[in-house]
């Protein structure tokens, strides 16, 4: 177990804009940074950090949390898990009451899954630099491929003997079990129950995911015999899952984000090749086709997307079917096409860096009319192909969700395809209305509930709110809502002195607590914080927000986070340009808290008077009836003196 001292000392030193920013492109908005949530799809930013609290919340599926929540629902770690992650990025040393090297590996299967991937990739390259063979042959083939030494020890490049089961019974002598061997994929069994290494006499490279540690590996044969396939990877399992992940972003995403555009190649050597190229930024799908997650994870960085495609006609071709989908997400997507027979690897090699990176800056163009020209040269002059072609790439148009670069790439294809603008727009319309057809009832793609203080989506909808009220409304308890109003004033205000008349200079939150003495609470999750509260208070302690919003409970500080955070700041246009000074809530606390209190207690006295009225017309004796409404007067005269406080009219 982590000391609690650790503990403090990590949630102090981590800061929320870096611990987020290593897997979000954040930019500045008012008082906060945004950007696109990473855990459910979206292409308009709705989540938010506020780098003052020390907190992340997306308006858009409801997730929050502190710096510690962020990586256990990213990384889907455990809280000590979480806690050694940060305590390695900020270099803090753990401090825990037990700590041993088999604790630690039966900490989770998981976590075991990761040890015994990250000691392969060290028993690799340690065959790689210092056996005979590795020397000879792994190292060998690496540097005849022109690849220099610090580019193999950056990506831990590595070699697999030649042997059944070297890997395998180097493993278990150090402990590792044969279950999590076969887990990843290291080890296969077979029909006699034993354990032989599944790359045998290959060159190895390590995929890394997106924090650093080692999930899988590729191994390429250095045989020429047809027989043996080319590459082997590993095979999914709890830790990879080739479809979510990079090969390179580990490396590549710093670059990403500072040059602003990622380069997509396929394949191991390209994206060595790139980087020996002085090219950073560039990632690689691993040889399978691209993912819709894999396309999330490089918009988590830049919008822009350069495709470095192999020379060869055939590829380039199968390839343009499968990108469209890189338009749908809203990314601009370049692409750089090499001299047939040259894919980036082959080609860095041939020319060298300078005039590597001289070629791609200067050959990338616009995936839309690259498409369009690939096309046209394969059409010749027939005429029904061109017709096909044509429809072909405003299909492609149509994925792009901007409308205003939808009509960039249309007025250029018409100089291009020698063909109206009109026809153009007219096709393009049709498709759009054809889709639009096809989608019965959308709905959006996000898992999670709103929370029920969000307005619908179709209020900010184009047109104003739904057509069906009933539905788009929020159903959720007047009531509740008041609850979280009173929470949010708790721990906004509640370390504050109370400096209004009758309070004694007592903090807000004592001022707050006394005056529920009376309330009872609907929502069970706001009674646990009150009674937290209450408790701390009666224990000689005044609780802080920080308490709440760092809350090991994710529920509470869930909510702290979302009653203490808005979607919206005010501009500071309001006084900057226009002089316009705008008072809030911190102007005036003693009437947010007393409005706060006294609209809940009138909320609860409705409730109370409704009840009551519905008992006075259900009871048939006289005298219980005159008793109940001598209960009703007296609760309606206290729901009169708290209106008249409030200022309300009410009719009758």
């Amino acid at each position: 177990m982590i000391t609690a001292e650790t503990i403090e000392k990590i949630k102090e030193t981590a800061r929320i804009e870096e611990v987020v920013g290593d897997f979000v492109s954040l930019k500045k908005r008012g008082s906060s940074l945004i950007g696109n949530c990473p855990f459910h799809g979206e292409k308009t930013p709705s989540f938010h950090v506020s780098v003052n609290k020390g907190i992340y919340k997306c308006f858009g599926c409801g997730v929050a949390g502190d710096s510690v929540r962020f990586i256990m629902e990213h990384e889907k770690y455990s809280y000590p898990e979480a806690l050694k992650f940060l305590a390695t990025k900020y270099n803090i040393e753990v401090e825990e009451t037990v700590e041993s090297k088999e604790n630690i590996e039966l900490n989770s299967a998981r976590e075991s899954l990761y040890i015994v991937s990250q000691f392969a990739a060290g028993f690799f390259e340690d065959q790689l630099w210092n056996s005979a063979d590795g020397k000879a042959i792994g190292l060998s083939y690496f540097k005849e491929r022109g690849f220099r030494e610090d580019i193999i020890k950056k990506f831990n490049l590595g070699y697999s003997p030649d042997v059944w089961d070297a890997l395998t019974l180097e493993a278990v002598k150090n402990q590792h079990s044969e279950e999590f061997l076969e887990k990843t994929g290291l080890s296969i069994r077979n029909d006699k129950g034993k354990l032989y290494d599944r790359f045998r006499g290959r060159v190895m490279f390590p995929i890394h995911n997106f924090t650093g540690r080692v999930i899988g590996f590729g191994g390429r044969t250095l045989k020429t015999d047809k027989n043996v396939p080319k590459y082997v990877n590993s095979p999914e399992s709890d830790i990879y899952h080739k479809s979510n992940v990079l090969y390179g972003l580990f490396h590549a995403k710093k670059a990403i984000r500072d040059q602003d555009n990622c380069y997509l190649v396929e394949g191991y050597a390209d994206v060595l090749a790139v980087h020996q190229a002085y090219i950073e930024n560039v990632v690689a799908s691993s040889g399978t086709s691209l993912t819709i997650e894999q396309i999330k994870l490089i918009a988590r960085f830049t919008q822009n997307v350069t495709i470095l495609y192999d020379g060869d006609a055939a590829g380039i071709k199968a390839s343009l079917r499968g990108l469209d989908m890189i338009l749908e997400e809203g990314l601009n997507v370049k692409v750089v096409s090499f001299p047939d027979g040259d894919d980036p690897d082959s080609y860095m090699h041939k020319v060298g860096a300078g005039a590597f990176k001289t070629y791609i800056e200067e050959q990338r163009q616009d995936f839309i009319l690259y498409k369009a020209n690939i096309l046209l040269a394969e059409a010749g002059k027939d005429p029904i192909k061109k017709a096909g072609i044509i429809r072909d790439i405003v299909e492609s148009i149509a994925k792009i969700p901007d409308n205003i670069k939808a009509s960039v790439f249309i007025k250029e294809c018409s100089h291009l395809l020698e063909i109206e603008e009109r026809v153009l727009l007219t096709e393009l319309n049709a498709i759009k209305v054809a889709k639009s057809k096809k989608a019965v009832a959308p709905q959006r793609a996000s898992s999670f509930p709103s929370h029920p203080d969000m307005p619908p989506d179709d209020l900010f909808a184009e047109g104003g709110p739904s057509a069906e009220p009933e539905i788009a409304v929020s159903q959720v308890s007047s009531d509740i809502l008041q609850e979280q109003e009173i929470v949010r004033l708790l721990l906004t205000f509640g370390h504050e002195l109370a400096t209004w008349e009758q309070t004694d200079n007592m903090y807000i939150g004592s001022f707050i607590i006394q005056n529920l003495s009376d309330v009872t609470f609907e929502n069970d999750l706001c009674k646990r914080i009150v009674d937290y509260y209450r408790n701390e208070l009666e224990n000689g302690q005044l609780p802080t927000i920080n308490q709440f919003l760092r809350s090991e409970d994710a529920e509470i500080a869930n909510l702290a986070i979302t009653v203490s955070t808005s979607e919206y700041s005010l501009s500071e246009n309001w006084l900057n340009k226009h002089q316009i000074y705008v008072k809030d809530e911190t102007h005036n606390i003693k009437s947010a808290v007393l409005g706060g209190l006294y609209y809940l207690k009138k909320h609860k006295v409705d409730s109370m008077l409704t009840d009551l009225m519905n008992q006075i017309k259900d009871e048939k004796d006289v005298t219980n009836q005159e008793i109940l409404l001598g209960r009703y007067a007296q609760v309606k005269n206290v729901e009169r003196s708290i209106s008249k406080f409030l200022g309300s009219v009410i009719v009758k």
